[in-house]
């Protein structure tokens, strides 16, 4: 059904409301109408890596996680799984007269705020800290989750809108001060994409205020830039009791009837809270009129009608029997497998099991199944722990000792205990193995969002980079035993793992990996699969090296605007092959050889072709990337910055061309007052398989192809 068609329908249906019933339409739970023939809608629902909240359904690795993949094709099947899995779910569950929270169509994903800073609590539900990359894949979200058939399979929401990432502690009463060159050319550009290029059905607020103006009643958000610049033409919702916050946190309005008026008269149509109980209210006092209520009540039912939820519609022979399938669950294994990321590998990976006769699993995240989602999951029938994963992949030949090491951050695992209980066993458990493998890291609950995380942290924000001290004074214990020691980080965010990086035969970052993680995790230690995961964010060595965590200044931040040395840099991840970019040809002229150059047209794209080869001896997948820097302008970004990228999969020997589309905006940069041009006829243009950075070549022994593009 196309917008104008089902634009008509609301209108239509909408005007037969009375003026309470149009009102009570923009509750997130909105009642039934039983005169007019509709049914109650729920519209909270999550589905960020995942069907949440709503019982059983396949869990995918947590958001951060699928962005280490680098793979847009994969993200937008993730997607489209998911919204397969909520309609079987609506159709059971509304056959039943289930029409609860979490049970609707619209889901309040993709998260796609940039993950400036690592301490950020609700990181790991993005995709990382570039907007290139964020963008891309929230549109390849976007679309899979909405798909393209005759009715919208499921409604996407991008969030939060806008210039949000902490901290969580002040989220309520903070503002974020951007300027206008960090907001178009870092803070903006992913939701652009998604509005412009996906046509996301939704937009949700954040809870702060962003240059002084509450975003959920931003004129300058909502009004000019999203509806006004962008055209866009779905509904805008609120953060759950966001609005409430303006007059008891932001203190811009004195009641909640103002809160409500200021919020309906920017835009926001549906209400997550309770404040727009108090819109009839508003309405008496003359603070909005029945046009702003009618007006969001039809965009509302516009997206009720392109759901397909008035009429009979192709998904609704969708069963039951979809849900955690054996196709859903192997494309989730296929997700973990390309989002771990090998950050050293000193030889000891992939392990033989023939050669190892006896294993160390120690750690509290080695047998933990909340290590395993994430936040805003859903429930798995079976969870595979890592401990687990080994267990299975090991063979009968191998033995296989565990110890949980230490409480995942308090003092000790058993309250009656005198001191930290589970030291000794982990020692003991190291000194009978040939080879220690030691899984440490965070949980949802050290790290998540205010209010739904249990840390010391500052409601779910990190203090540091330093895992907890438990953890720490285990990894010293088992490291000087004197084993080879694997270890594997399970966070949702970068860490400090230098000691990890200097004592440890091997580091993997694993993230928050799935249900059945453990299973591929497996596999990837015994050499099954490849690693081809890429970071997504940067790994910083410390804080000391970054901004306070309150400025929202991009200077000093993200791997486009640090200056110092990372640990592990975005887009850095090993693999177990050698591969090598044999030959780059851009627009049919061969730029391997240094100082090659390339003329183009200003404002046009171009496709960068790859010659990729594995010269290793096992099967590989790796992630092309391209970055650009514009060399003669002074509103370039310090360090290039990533412009395109692709997948491919090489068996050994084989050699594949890859091509990775540029678009024009490659070419341009933002200025101080937010204008994207083109200012500059010089770019230095760098395809490898990471950044084009010393710390890059340091790590792989690898450095990029390099070429100038000038514009004519």
């Amino acid at each position: 059904m196309d917008r104008q068609t089902a634009r008509d329908r609301a209108r239509e249906l909408v005007g037969k409301m009375t003026l309470e019933e149009k009102a009570e339409q923009l509750k997130y739970g909105a009642p039934a109408i039983e005169r007019l023939g509709v049914p109650a809608y729920n519209w909270w629902n999550e589905g960020l890596h995942g069907v949440a909240r709503a019982g059983v359904a396949t869990m995918f690795p947590q958001a951060i996680g699928m962005a280490a993949a680098f793979d847009t094709e994969l993200m937008g099947q993730v997607a489209d799984v998911i919204a397969t899995e909520g309609r079987a779910k609506y159709n059971a569950y509304s056959g039943e007269g289930d029409r609860d929270i979490y049970k609707g169509l619209t889901f309040w994903s993709p998260n796609v705020n940039i993950f400036r800073d690592p301490r950020w609590g609700r990181g790991h539900e993005t995709y990382g800290e570039d907007p290139y990359l964020t963008g891309e894949l929230g549109k390849a979200f976007v679309e899979g989750l909405q798909g393209d058939g005759e009715y919208m399979k499921a409604a996407a929401c991008a969030k939060h809108f806008a210039v949000h990432s902490g901290p969580e502690a002040l989220r309520h009463e903070f503002n974020a001060t951007a300027t206008k060159k960090d907001m178009w050319e870092t803070y903006l550009p992913a939701f652009e994409k998604l509005v412009k290029e996906a046509g996301v059905e939704a937009v949700m607020g954040a809870y702060n205020r962003t240059n002084g103006e509450p975003c959920c009643g931003s004129t300058t958000l909502i009004q000019d830039i999203l509806r006004g610049q962008w055209e866009f033409e779905g509904h805008f919702v609120s953060d759950c009791w966001a609005i409430r916050d303006f007059h008891t946190k932001h203190m811009v309005t004195d009641t909640a009837e103002e809160s409500a008026a200021m919020a309906l008269k920017a835009g926001c149509d549906v209400n997550c809270g309770n404040t727009y109980l108090h819109l009839m209210k508003a309405c008496e006092q003359g603070l909005i009129t029945e046009e702003d209520i009618t007006q969001a009540a039809e965009r509302l039912f516009t997206t009720r009608f392109l759901l397909g939820l008035f009429d009979e519609n192709e998904y609704d022979k969708i069963g039951y029997e979809v849900i955690e399938c054996k196709e859903h669950l192997r494309l989730a294994d296929r997700v973990t497998a390309e989002s771990v990321v090998l950050l050293k590998n000193t030889g000891i990976l992939p392990l033989d099991k023939n050669a190892v006769k006896t294993l160390g699993v120690i750690g509290p995240n080695a047998n933990s199944r909340a290590s395993l989602i994430g936040n805003y999951h859903g429930t798995a029938s079976r969870y595979i722990t890592v401990l687990e994963g080994i267990q299975d992949a090991a063979g009968e030949d191998t033995r296989v000792f565990y110890s949980e090491g230490c409480h995942l951050f308090k003092e000790k695992v058993e309250n009656l205990s005198a001191g930290p209980d589970r030291i000794s066993e982990a020692v003991a458990v190291a000194k009978h193995s040939d080879v220690v493998i030691l899984c440490v890291g965070l949980d949802e609950g050290l790290e998540g969002e205010e209010g739904d995380s249990g840390n010391s942290y500052a409601s779910g924000d990190k203090a540091d980079l330093l895992l907890p001290e438990p953890q720490r004074r285990l990894l010293d214990a088992v490291v000087k035993v004197g084993k080879p020691v694997i270890l594997i980080n399970m966070t949702g965010s970068a860490m400090d793992l230098k000691y990890a990086h200097e004592h440890c035969a091997a580091v993997i970052q694993a993230w928050y990996p799935g249900a059945r993680g453990g299973r591929v995790i497996a596999d990837i230690l015994f050499g099954e699969i490849s690693p081809s995961g890429k970071l997504p964010v940067t790994f910083y060595r410390d804080t000391e090296e970054l901004p306070d965590f309150e400025d929202y200044s991009m200077k000093g931040r993200t791997y486009r605007y640090f200056t110092g040395t990372p640990l592990y840099p975005f887009g850095y991840g090993l693999t177990y092959g050698d591969v090598t970019l044999e030959s780059v040809d851009c627009c049919g002229k061969g730029v391997e050889n240094q100082g090659a150059s390339v003329e183009i047209p200003s404002g046009t794209a171009l496709t960068i072709t790859a010659r990729a080869v594995n010269k290793g001896a096992r099967a590989v997948e790796e992630v092309v990337q391209v970055y650009v820097r514009a060399e003669d302008t002074a509103h370039a970004t310090p360090a290039p910055r990533l412009c395109g990228f692709a997948r491919v999969s090489l068996e050994p020997g084989e050699a594949k061309e890859v091509q990775v589309p540029i678009d024009r905006d490659a070419f341009t940069v933002v200025n101080d007052e937010g204008e994207r041009l083109v200012d500059g006829t010089h770019f230095t243009v760098s395809a490898g398989f990471g950044q084009p950075d010393a710390r890059t070549r340091e790590l792989t022994g690898k450095a990029p192809v390099s070429f100038q593009v000038v514009l004519r």
